[in-house]
C-alpha cells in the first residue's frame, strides 16, 4: 500500500516533492519494540490478536513462553499478504478497545501496519492522541511521530493541531515531530511553518524558526522566505534563528545569501550581527555588493561589526584604492584599536616608511663568492723554473698585473716553493 500513497499538497493538490538528498526512511524504527511477538507463529498470530484464543504457549523451538493478546496484535504486520485485510479490521477493534493495554499494543504496531494498510489509521491515532490514559498518549504520540514523515498529508491536519497543544508534552512532540517530517518532505516543514510564523503567539514564532535550518538548503524559493521573514520579525530571538540559516545559505546559496545579509547586516542585535558576520566572510569578496556591504559596515555605530569589516578590507581592496578607503575611514573612527589598524592600511610603506622598511622594496644584490672575488682582484703569476735560489724570494703581489685572458689558471703556494726547486743531479 505504500508504494500507491501519495503525499499531496492539500491546497493545490499536487503532489508533494520529496527531497532528492533525503535518505530513505529506515522501516527499522518503525517496528515495535522486541518482544515475544518476533516468536509467534505466522498462522496463529490472527486468532491470538482477535482474542480468539487468550493465551498461546510458545514451543521450545520457538523460545518457549507465553504470548497474550497484546502480543498477537504486534505481531499483525507478520500476517500473509491475503490477510491483510482481516488484520486491519482487528487492529481497528484494537485501538477502540476498553483495556487501555490492547490500545497502546495497537498504537505500537500501526507506524509499520500503515504501510501495508494504512486506511482509517490516523483518525484513529487522531482520537487517540485525545485519551484520558496518559499511557496511550504517550504511544500516539510517538506513533505520530514515525508516521509524520511517512505520510505527510494523512498526519498534517493532526500535527497542525497537536504544535498548538497547550499541553507541554504535545506540543514538544509535536516540533520534533515536525522537524523529523521537514527533513523528509520539505514542502510539507514548509506549510506549517508559513502558518506558525504568522501566528500572533510568541513560543509558536520561536519554535518554528528553530526548524528553519533544516530546510534552508532544501526548501528552494519558499524557504528563503520564510527565512527572510524570520530576519524581520519584532522578535530578536526570532531574528537570531533566522540569522543562524545564512551561513548555511551562504555555502549553498550565496546570491540569496548575499540578499538577506544585505538585509540584516544593520540588525540592532548583537547574536544576529555575529551571524550576519560569518555569513558575510563565505560570501565572494569580489562581488561589488559585498564590497558595498563591507564598505557600509565599517561606517557602523557598533563596534564589533565595524572591526569584522576593517579586517576585511585588506582581502576586497589593494593599493591605492586600500590606502584611499582606509584613510577615508580613518578620519571618523574613535576606537584606538581601529585607527592603528586604518592607519597601517592608509600608510604607503615604500614612500613614507622608515628606511629599513623601503628596502625590503629593492631588488636583491646577487651574490658573489668570496673566493671567486679573491682570485679575481688578486690573480698570483707562477714562479719561472728556473729560479735556482728561491730561499728570499719576496713576490709583491699588489704590484703584479693581472694575467692576459686565456691564461690558465694560477698555481697555489705550494706548488710554487715545488716549481721553484732544483731537480737532484744524477750521480
Amino acid at each position: 500500500m505504500s508504494r500507491r500513497y501519495i503525499a499531496r499538497d492539500p491546497r493545490t493538490g499536487k503532489p508533494i516533492r520529496r527531497s532528492k538528498s533525503a535518505k530513505d526512511l529506515d522501516i527499522r524504527t518503525l517496528y515495535p519494540t522486541e518482544g515475544v511477538w518476533e516468536r509467534i507463529p505466522v498462522y496463529e498470530i490472527l486468532k491470538l490478536a482477535s482474542g480468539d484464543i487468550q493465551n498461546l504457549e510458545l514451543s521450545l523451538t520457538n523460545g518457549g513462553g507465553f504470548a497474550r493478546r497484546g502480543d498477537g496484535i504486534r505481531a499483525l504486520h507478520r500476517v500473509y499478504e491475503n490477510l491483510i485485510p482481516r488484520a486491519h479490521e482487528i487492529l481497528l477493534d484494537a485501538l477502540d478497545s476498553n483495556d487501555a493495554a490492547i490500545r497502546i499494543a495497537a498504537l505500537e504496531v500501526s507506524p509499520i501496519f500503515a504501510l501495508k494498510q494504512h486506511t482509517d489509521l490516523i483518525p484513529c491515532l487522531s482520537d487517540r492522541l485525545l485519551d484520558e490514559s496518559a499511557g496511550v498518549r504517550a504511544m500516539a504520540r510517538r506513533s505520530l511521530q514515525l508516521m509524520s514523515p511517512v505520510f505527510p498529508s494523512g498526519c498534517e491536519e493532526l500535527l497542525r493541531r497537536e504544535l498548538r497543544d497547550t499541553r507541554k508534552e504535545h506540543r514538544n512532540n509535536a516540533f520534533e515531530t515536525l522537524r523529523e517530517t521537514a527533513k523528509a518532505w520539505p514542502e510539507a516543514g514548509c506549510l506549517h511553518i508559513d502558518e506558525l510564523l504568522r501566528d500572533e503567539e510568541l513560543d509558536l514564532r520561536r519554535r518554528s524558526s528553530k526548524i528553519l535550518r533544516t530546510i534552508a538548503t532544501k526548501g528552494g524559493a519558499e524557504g528563503w522566505d520564510l527565512i527572510g521573514w524570520a530576519l524581520e520579525d519584532i522578535d530578536a530571538q526570532v531574528r537570531r534563528n533566522g540569522a543562524q540559516c545564512l551561513t548555511v545559505l551562504a555555502n549553498s546559496e550565496p546570491s540569496i545569501a548575499m540578499i538577506l545579509v544585505e538585509g540584516a547586516i544593520m540588525d540592532e542585535d548583537t547574536n544576529v550581527r555575529k551571524s550576519v558576520i560569518r555569513a558575510l566572510k563565505k560570501l565572494d569578496m569580489e562581488n561589488p555588493r559585498v564590497t558595498s556591504m563591507i564598505l557600509d559596515g565599517a561606517r557602523s555605530r557598533n563596534y564589533e561589526l565595524r572591526k569584522a569589516c576593517v579586517e576585511q578590507l585588506s582581502i576586497i581592496m589593494s593599493g591605492d584604492a586600500l590606502r584611499e578607503a582606509a584613510g577615508e575611514l580613518l578620519r571618523q573612527e574613535t576606537a584606538p584599536e581601529l585607527r592603528q589598524r586604518l592607519g597601517a592600511l592608509a600608510r604607503d610603506v615604500e614612500l613614507d616608511g622608515s628606511e629599513d622598511e623601503k628596502n625590503k622594496f629593492l631588488a636583491a644584490v646577487d651574490v658573489v663568492k668570496d673566493d671567486f672575488v679573491e682570485e679575481e682582484m688578486f690573480p698570483k703569476n707562477p714562479v719561472p723554473e728556473n729560479l735556482e735560489d728561491d730561499s728570499n724570494l719576496e713576490i709583491d703581489y699588489e704590484n703584479i698585473p693581472p694575467p692576459p685572458s686565456g691564461l690558465a689558471k694560477p698555481k697555489g703556494e705550494h706548488e710554487i716553493e715545488k716549481a721553484g726547486r732544483r731537480e737532484p743531479e744524477d750521480l
